[in-house]
């Protein structure tokens, strides 16, 4: 027991008090926020949205400015000392003890100590290098130079902080540069990375009771938001948890500050504008340099090209799984083979399938791919009401009831029979697999085991599908409704099932074995949705929050991942698989909404907005943070297909994949598992960090 409390120890969640934040970065932070709720024109804060795009960094007579000034200060005898020391910085070896100037090497390409380059598996081609060499100018001076440099420090070490608490996972190389910041030798069983279930061997039964672990007896209780685990009813008693690190929303709303005030910094977003600038020229270099090498790499692979390379649909919704052929003709078996199955109940009155199609006046047979109207156009666009109501074949939401539910009259057979029928397609292309999204509303605890139970009973369990569940934010529709007395009920609804089926999984079977093949939580919803509300340490707890309002995004985003690193932790201690938390972000919406998920997300659906801000963007880059672009998607609600930044970000070096179509996620950042497709750049350049 003692040496379990020895591991266990590092793993609680460090409290800060607002007391020990700069009022100049708290009041900062504010501003950015108010700023993105009130849709100011506030040039100091939000710099970004008021200048044209293609000159980010301020007029003429700031740039006017900014060069008078570096040019005074190169005269100064303060400058010339700091020169002297940033040149005899480059000297250095990596042994040397790090002070507090190693922010400046962090994130500077030429200044940080010389380390040998590693050794380059024989498989890598001999591309073409450029070296560059002279004096290091950031553009920028050394002042702000210092700052920019510490404020990403300071960022990189708040997400990677984040990120091991909830078994997320991030870069080495950055790993290692922040444990040499720290004057800590990284080592690779330091790494924390997501537990994942391994798939069933061939011959083994995925849905098999067997081998379930016993009872724990511990005892749950939701307290501000967040699911405590209590050894015994003692210990709730006298409110001593588990050894698991509990966050609180004072600490998330400091660290969320030093992120929010560092986009308002004009210097920083000077730097990074320019070293975004710096690596798609790095890009368009290795490309002249390099396409031909490519190419002939490419060709020298055998039994591998873009269609036969493993390719994983990360951004899929179950319910638009299937494409709309797919669906027209499934619509028309069924009413041939069962028109007079009871499908739906309403009331005490059962009505058939053949009913449900007299009573909206139409016969399947009629039915078109036109006709069925399930296809986002032009008329969808800025319009996410019309977005979300294709998912009513023919405007009916009685057929998405019948078909598109898992919780119906008839237990959600034809949805999985259309669930199964898209993974036999996979199964047989053998190189394509997906990971569809199912829903959790919070409405009631009964939600998980009616999911479990129609995911064992019509055996959806697929090789080439794991699962991931999105949680909608429509916690005013459910208040409105007298569904929820407060939103903590929501959260309780949501993770309470989750919890138990983790502590005491042998009364919680179906939830158990479902769960093993659940890889993470999404949060969906339209992001342009409004919120009167400016998140802060003084936002009411969710069991006070009694309002019709919508709890603002970072409010959402918070407890999801606050109670998703809990139930990690328990899980990991039971040897079970963790999850990842992976929101749509980034979309629409205001720029914060980035910021939140810089420190929750393991990665994010969308990141359109990171366009607007370099400061975010560049962070992203360094901390490779996953994105999964949507452009097509995208071009049907809030940007056109032509303005998509999915190829800017690609240049960049951000780690992103796209959704070519329904059945096809390809990740763009790298080859593929197989070595059919390239590798265009590291991960992340070690002279960025």
């Amino acid at each position: 027991m003692a040496q379990t409390t020895t591991e266990e120890m590092p793993r609680l969640f460090p409290k800060m008090s607002m007391s020990e934040v700069d009022e100049k970065v708290r009041l900062i932070a504010e501003k950015v926020y108010a700023s993105a709720l009130k849709e100011e024109d506030t040039k100091d804060a939000m710099a970004l949205f008021t200048v044209p795009e293609d000159c980010p960094i301020g007029l003429h007579e700031d740039r006017e400015r900014a060069l008078q000034k570096e040019l005074a200060e190169q005269h100064s005898q303060e400058s010339a000392k700091k020169k002297k020391n940033f040149m005899l910085k480059r000297s250095h070896s990596m042994s040397l003890s790090v002070s507090t100037d190693w922010a400046l090497s962090l994130v500077s390409p030429l200044l940080s100590p010389t380390i040998p380059e590693p050794c380059q598996p024989e498989i890598f081609p001999d591309f073409q290098r450029v070296t560059i060499s002279g004096d290091y100018c950031a553009g920028i001076t050394v002042e702000d130079y210092e700052q920019a440099a510490k404020s990403l420090l300071t960022a990189l070490f708040i997400r990677e902080k984040y990120s091991r608490l909830a078994y997320h996972r991030f870069p080495r190389t950055t790993a290692k540069f922040l444990h040499n910041a720290r004057d800590e030798e990284w080592r690779e069983e330091d790494e924390i990375l997501p537990d994942i279930w391994p798939y069933p061997h061939e011959g083994e039964d995925p849905y098999s009771m067997e081998g379930i672990p016993e009872d724990l007896n511990y005892m749950l209780q939701m307290k501000d938001g967040i699911v405590h685990v209590y050894d015994n009813a003692e210990a709730l008693k006298q409110e001593q948890p588990h050894s698991l690190p509990y966050p609180d929303l004072e600490t998330f709303a400091i660290d969320l500050s030093h992120v929010l005030a560092m986009i308002a910094d004009g210097p920083t977003k000077t730097y990074c504008h320019r070293r975004l600038n710096f690596l798609a020229s790095k890009f368009y270099l290795h490309e002249m340099l390099n396409e031909m090498a490519e190419l002939k790499e490419l060709k020298s692979v055998p039994h591998r090209d873009f269609y036969n390379v493993r390719k994983v649909d990360t951004h899929i919704h179950a319910a638009a799984c299937m494409n709309q052929k797919h669906l027209l003709k499934f619509i028309k078996t069924t009413y041939q083979t069962e028109a007079d199955r009871v499908v739906l109940e309403k009331g005490c009155q059962k009505i058939t399938l053949k009913e449900v199609f007299n009573n909206l006046n139409m016969d399947p047979y009629d039915l078109t791919v036109d006709s069925l109207d399930v296809h986002a156009g032009r008329q969808t666009f800025h319009r996410f009401d019309k977005f979300n109501s294709k998912y009513n074949p023919v405007g009916a939401s009685e057929l998405r009831e019948i078909y598109l539910k898992s919780d119906n009259y008839i237990k959600g057979e034809y949805f999985a029979r259309l669930v199964k029928e898209v993974a036999a397609e996979l199964e047989e292309s053998k190189y394509q697999h997906a990971e569809p999204r199912l829903s959790i509303y919070g409405r009631s605890t009964s939600e998980w085991e009616s999911l479990a139970t129609w995911f064992i009973q019509h055996k959806v369990h697929s090789p080439n599908m794991r699962w991931m569940i999105q949680v909608p934010r429509i916690y005013d529709i459910f208040r409105s409704k007298k569904l929820v007395p407060h939103f903590a009920k929501m959260l309780e609804n949501i993770f309470l099932p989750l919890f138990e089926a983790t502590v005491n999984p042998q009364k919680h079977k179906a939830i158990h074995i479902f769960l093993k093949y659940v890889t993470g939580f999404d949060s969906v919803d339209d992001e342009s949705k409004h919120s009167d509300h400016m998140f802060s340490y003084k936002s009411p707890k969710p069991e006070s929050w009694t309002t019709d309002d919508n709890p603002p995004y970072t409010y959402y985003l918070f407890y999801m991942y606050a109670n998703i690193m809990v139930l990690n932790n328990l899980r990991k201690e039971r040897g079970l698989n963790t999850f990842q938390f992976r929101p749509h972000c980034g979309e629409a919406g205001s720029i914060t909404h980035l910021v939140s998920a810089f420190l929750t997300a393991d990665n994010i659906s969308h990141g359109l907005n990171l366009k607007k801000s370099p400061v975010l963007q560049y962070l992203y880059y360094l901390a490779q943070v996953p994105i999964a672009m949507s452009p097509l998607s995208n071009n049907s609600l809030f940007l056109q297909y032509s303005k998509n930044p999915l190829r800017e970000f690609l240049h960049k070096g951000l780690c992103v994949s796209a959704v070519h179509r329904r059945s096809h996620a390809v990740p763009l950042h790298q080859g593929g598992s197989d070595g059919g497709v390239c590798h265009r750049r590291p991960v992340v350049e070690a002279e960025h960090l």
